[in-house]
């Protein structure tokens, strides 16, 4: 479980160049909605960003106990042995198909958003009412509303934890997903220009997605080895 949970926060951390592009306006107007005597002091938007960012990990983290429940329904009551394994290969080829979208050569995945479109058109209005935001607390619910924005980089982390083995574990793989998209993500409340241009680059965006693609391949690899050496100890036994 170790692993799982490094290997979420280092996707969470190189998809943040996506995840920038998407939240960039969500932060843009959560930071221009502020008051006057905060927006003046940069400084003072952290207790905000910090409130956002927390309702939006946890909105993260619900929803990664809930799959990771239905994951370990389905695959137990599917197929005890093969099902798991069949949940690891169906994460892996989508974290691949989202590193081969992050790095600009498979534009159309983001497609794969339309998906959580019915879901968001109902939570859009109800954080557009939450602006403007006038304390921390209020951020926390805008966050856990705008938590729920389509993101396909989101969807891929949430196949995974389908296959991390239980909804306390779906819901620790999704939380520190979203702690590893915190530190991007709050520089951006923060430098957001800097953090804009950086996130255009092409080079940049090409390491991160092609990062991401042996991420998931060593992740497959890793746990079709741990799988296997279960079968041969189980025979081994019986």
């Amino acid at each position: 479980m170790e692993y799982s949970l490094l290997f979420a926060l280092t996707v969470g951390f190189f998809s943040t160049l996506h995840c920038l592009g998407m939240c960039g306006g969500i932060i843009g107007a959560l930071s221009f909605s502020l008051p006057d005597q905060v927006r003046q002091n940069r400084w003072r938007i952290i207790p905000f960003l910090l409130a956002y960012n927390s309702g939006r990990i946890l909105s993260y983290t619900a929803a990664g106990a809930l799959i990771g429940y239905l994951g370990m329904a389905v695959f137990t009551n599917v197929s005890p042995k093969y099902g798991h394994a069949v949940l690891q290969w169906i994460a892996a080829i989508f974290m691949i198909a989202i590193g081969v979208y992050l790095a600009g050569w498979f534009p159309r995945f983001a497609l794969v958003e339309n998906l959580g479109k019915p879901l968001w058109q109902k939570l859009e209005p109800l954080g557009q009412r939450l602006l403007p935001v006038t304390s921390p607390a209020h951020a926390l619910v805008f966050g856990l509303i705008w938590g729920w924005l389509p993101c396909g980089l989101v969807y891929a982390a949430i196949v995974y934890a389908a296959a991390s083995g239980g909804a306390l574990n779906g819901a620790l793989f999704m939380a520190f997903f979203g702690l590893g998209t915190l530190p991007a993500v709050l520089s951006a409340g923060i430098l957001a220009h800097w953090v804009a241009r950086l996130s255009q680059m092409p080079q940049l965006r090409r390491g991160a997605g092609i990062f991401i693609i042996l991420l998931a391949v060593l992740t497959l690899v890793a746990s079709t080895a741990t799988d296997h050496t279960r079968f041969f100890h189980y025979f081994h036994l019986h």
